[in-house]
């Protein structure tokens, strides 16, 4: 399987129209270039705020009310264009205020297949500029999205964190994580990286990373980008070594691609140098034979 990953540029646009061709451009590349399921960032979907105008997107609860308005829109443009080209899309995720999870926005990313739109994910675990400026919210729990005869799963950025959250995805059988993030400085790229990279490691499966990047001096949500697009795996000698099947240079625009032979991907579990996916529970056993240390200050 192909599979894109974008380092994805926010741009000022002023129509919708302008936001339809510069998607539209993105998804055929992708799909000219041979990719199968190809997935854009965290917070992607926040350069729509300045279809509301500058004084909009420069007002940080106004832009995200103005995304989360408009991205109906944006949802049908994503949906034709994973059915007109035969691939699976995941789309930038975006602040959307749904009744359901109360009067806070949920930082949601929807995914989209052959036939049109399959579902969403909603981040589960807020970074500190989400929970205390955003007050934005974790919505609906993990799902898991069949592709075919490939299951997938979605960890928004700072989800990708949390080994407990993959592993919960991985037990319910998924072979590809889509990592989309945002992050606004090297460090925090770089701690989604190393966890994106250790999600793969112990799940034996593959992670596809997807930055924002550069500068976006008109919002205040998203002002600074700094990532590199990158395509992960189990780090096996003969199959991947070092745990990079490709990457992308770092704040560069594009698109980075990689082949995964998920049958191969699947043997590495049963006859693998290692077994991490299946030894996973005698991991968990062993914790419990930690002595309770109390007082502790």
């Amino acid at each position: 399987m192909k599979c894109a990953a974008a380092a994805y540029p926010l741009d000022p646009l002023t129509r919708f129209a302008d936001f339809e061709a510069k998607i539209t451009a993105w998804v055929a590349e992708a799909a000219d270039r041979g990719a199968e399921i190809a997935i854009f960032p965290e917070y992607g979907a926040m350069e729509l705020a300045h279809l509301a105008g500058p004084s909009v997107a420069a007002d940080l609860e106004g832009s995200l009310r103005a995304v989360s308005d408009i991205w109906p829109e944006a949802d049908a443009l994503f949906s034709r264009l994973a059915v007109q080209h035969g691939l699976a899309l995941l789309a930038p995720s975006a602040p959307i205020f749904d009744q359901d999870y109360g009067l806070r926005p949920v930082n949601r990313a929807c995914i989209y297949g052959v036939q049109g739109r399959i579902g969403h994910q909603d981040k589960q675990i807020m970074t500190r500029f989400e929970r205390e400026i955003w007050h934005v919210q974790s919505g609906g729990p993990l799902q898991v999205f069949d592709l075919g005869d490939l299951r997938v799963g979605v960890l928004i950025c700072y989800d990708a964190e949390f080994p407990l959250l993959a592993r919960a995805l991985v037990e319910a059988g998924v072979d590809l994580l889509l990592v989309p993030s945002c992050t606004d400085s090297g460090a925090g790229y770089w701690r989604v990286r190393v966890g994106a990279m250790a999600r793969a490691l112990e799940g034996q499966c593959a992670v596809l990373q997807s930055p924002t990047v550069g500068q976006v001096a008109w919002s205040p949500a998203v002002d600074e980008n700094h990532g590199a697009a990158a395509i992960y795996g189990p780090a096996e000698a003969g199959f991947c070594d070092n745990g990079v099947f490709a990457e992308g240079a770092m704040n560069k625009p594009g698109w980075v691609m990689a082949d995964i032979d998920l049958g191969r991907l699947r043997d590495l579990r049963q006859n693998g140098t290692v077994l991490t996916r299946r030894d996973w529970p005698e991991s968990a056993a062993r914790t419990a034979l930690v002595p309770q240390v109390k007082d502790l200050p």
